[in-house]
């Protein structure tokens, strides 16, 4: 009937099904019912008011849990009833919604289901509350009923007519002498005499009933229509009977106009009028059955649902006045296939079961809920990681090679104490210039190489704190140059030393090669030539501070990238080279006959600066974070002190502790 095309002339006054289905979704979402069952009869209506309902109820996130449905056939009705009583009392749902018209819920009301306990009925009917003779003992009930009023001066009315001016059939006299009956309600009770009371109290309420008022707005509505219609007609509304009956006689259709365009207030002040559907603008009250302190069962309006009112008012429902059986505890009961997944938890549907249907599992590596039944776990931002419950994003640790830790604080008093060695050393060679010892093997280039290792030590330094753009070019650069600075010192030294002895052999041209100018060149060409590969380093792809949020779980590393890492390895392969080209040169220089012959400390040194720079590779990749780069400052200070100490520590024991060994005479004795 609610099909417009087919049926364009109806109108219906009471709401339909399809804002009872929407009602009662709204109640279960109030509740986070989410896991319940539809037992319907299998008429049309009822087959097209559950498709509704299932729509509803899984757009809304729920889940029904059985169908299960009467036939019109009273014997099919007794043979279901074994079905449909096994299925409700094995069934997990605490929730149950009753669809079927005033005959078949009478069925449901003597049936040993009905009072299933720990069981909530949503019905429709509400004879069952309203008319005595159905009381209802369960307390776990709601009822959508139209919403009730009261009319003005109805129950006067009611009180005062004549019967004999009505139709009179069987049920209006028995309702008459209900009337007479001293339980019917004081506003309704009338007087009679002591032959039309009646001893049965079947149909006193029925005065009472939603329908009562649907009926009294629809004939106000028709009335005003009629009333529109004509006025428009003649505008003349005062038309005798005769005339308004031939007029509906030959153009009933023109009522439709007026009748879908009707827009009055009621006596209630109630707006009265038909939507686009051709239904009466009116919503549902809830009723739900409440025990008065004197034990005396009430049926009493706990909510409404009006699908008319602006979003937000159209549903409400007072949780206060709703009375719970004694096994849920006062409180509403929770019907759901699976308990809620907290925060920190996300749902797994269970495989052949509804998505109401699920098991939670804990949220992955860097993944969070933070509200309750979220269907999947949030990854937090690159900056934040899940805290322990993994339920809210926290802000990363931000970590880097400071000088306030015991890590950091270590190294910087490991560079001290080693730079203020080497500036002691330098210090002995200046005061002992004079001495043979310091003589040898070039004198310039032995400051130039106690220099270039205090320098060495010191851009360790820039290695330690937060990296910011400038440190992170300089870390490199300065490194990169100050190292290339020693080893072509140790280069030139020990290319020094063998052009000194093939010098010596008469008639040789190596001799105009012995002076300083030709080891400061060595110098200072190997280390422009690392200056201009960094130079290409810096114009190409620079090292700039970075952060890196992957690397270790929950903590942000501040560190240097290095831009290019072709360029990084360039500059260490150059280092690499001019470190193995010292080594080979001093391995065959070793065994030349001079007692300052500083071959032999050479090549030990270059053994362990190689042997150093070679573990440093695999070490400072395997590493994260600052330890790579307290890596990088190791090898950094344990190469240099290899330096340090194979070629000036003996030196320094002649200087000091035995200086017979620092003089001319020693050396043309031996």
């Amino acid at each position: 009937m609610s099909d417009t095309v087919k049926f364009p002339y109806f109108y219906r006054t009471v709401p339909s099904e399809l804002h009872l289905c929407a009602g009662i979704v709204k109640l279960l979402k109030h509740f986070g019912w989410t896991w319940v069952g539809i037992v319907a009869t299998s008429d049309e209506n009822s087959v097209r008011a559950v498709q509704i309902l299932r729509e509803g109820i899984e757009q809304s996130g729920g889940c029904i849990e059985f169908i299960e449905t009467f036939h019109h056939s009273n014997s099919l009705i007794l043979k279901n009833l074994d079905n449909i009583q096994n299925t409700i009392i094995t069934s997990s749902a605490k929730v149950i919604i009753l669809y079927c018209n005033r005959e078949f819920t009478e069925y449901v009301r003597y049936t040993s289901f009905w009072e299933a306990p720990g069981k909530v009925w949503i019905i429709r009917a509400e004879w069952l509350f309203f008319i005595p003779s159905y009381n209802v003992d369960r307390q776990n009930n709601f009822a959508f009923t139209v919403g009730k009023k009261s009319i003005p001066n109805f129950h006067k009315f009611v009180r005062e007519v004549n019967p004999a001016l009505f139709p009179s059939d069987l049920l209006i006299q028995a309702w008459w002498k209900d009337l007479c009956n001293n339980q019917c309600p004081k506003s309704i009770q009338r007087s009679c005499s002591s032959n039309e009371t009646s001893d049965y109290l079947l149909h006193c309420d029925i005065a009472m009933l939603a329908s009562s008022y649907n009926v009294y707005n629809a004939v106000y509505g028709l009335a005003h229509a009629l009333h529109d219609m004509i006025s428009s007609r003649s505008g003349n509304t005062n038309l005798w009977s005769g005339e308004l009956e031939s007029i509906l006689d030959f153009l009933p259709w023109k009522l439709h106009h007026y009748l879908k365009n009707l827009h009055f207030k009621n006596a209630l002040g109630e707006e009265i009028f038909f939507d686009e559907n051709g239904d009466l603008a009116i919503g549902y009250d809830i009723i739900n059955t409440v025990v008065l302190p004197n034990g005396i069962r009430s049926n009493e309006i706990v909510g409404s649902y009006n699908p008319y009112a602006p979003l937000g008012d159209d549903f409400t429902i007072n949780e206060k006045a709703i009375m719970w059986e004694d096994l849920f505890n006062q409180a509403p009961p929770q019907s759901r296939c699976s308990l809620s997944c907290l925060p920190g938890f996300s749902k797994l549907t269970r495989e052949g079961k509804p998505f109401c249907c699920y098991d939670c599992i804990r949220c992955s590596e860097g993944k969070v809920s933070n509200q309750t039944d979220m269907d999947t776990c949030i990854t937090c931002p690159e900056d934040q990681w899940p805290n322990q419950k993994r339920d809210a994003c926290i802000p990363k640790v931000i970590t880097f090679l400071s000088y306030e830790e015991p890590l950091g604080i270590s190294l910087t008093f490991i560079i001290i104490f080693f730079f203020l060695i080497t500036a002691v050393i330098l210090g002995i060679f200046i005061y002992y210039q004079d001495t043979p010892i310091v003589k040898a093997n070039n004198q310039d280039l032995s400051y130039i190489l106690l220099i270039s290792l205090m320098l060495c030590f010191l851009c360790s330094l820039i290695f330690i704190g937060r990296p910011e753009k400038v440190t992170c070019i300089l870390r490199q650069i300065v490194f990169g140059i100050t190292f290339s600075i020693s080893l072509s010192s140790v280069l030139a030294k020990t290319i020094t030393v063998v052009i000194a002895f093939q010098a010596i052999k008469p008639g040789n041209k190596l001799r105009k090669w012995m002076g300083s100018r030709f080891s400061n060149s060595i110098v200072l060409s190997c280390s422009l030539f690392q200056a201009l590969l960094c130079l290409i380093w810096l114009c190409t792809a620079p090292p700039f501070p970075y952060l890196n949020m992957r690397s270790e779980t929950g903590i942000i590393l501040i560190e240097c990238n290095e831009g290019s890492i072709v360029a990084f390895y360039c500059v260490l392969g150059y280092l690499g080279f001019l470190a193995g080209t010292s080594f080979i040169v001093a391995l065959l220089a070793r065994n030349l006959p001079d007692s300052f012959n500083e071959a032999k400390y050479i090549t030990f040194s270059m053994l362990v600066f190689c042997s150093v720079w070679i573990s440093f590779i695999p070490t400072y990749l395997s590493t994260k974070g600052k330890y790579m780069v307290a890596v990088e400052i190791f090898a950094i200070l344990a190469s240099s002190a290899g330096l340090l100490g194979c070629i000036f520590f003996p030196k320094c024991y002649i200087i000091l502790l035995r200086p017979e060994r620092n003089s001319r005479k020693y050396i043309t004795k031996n």
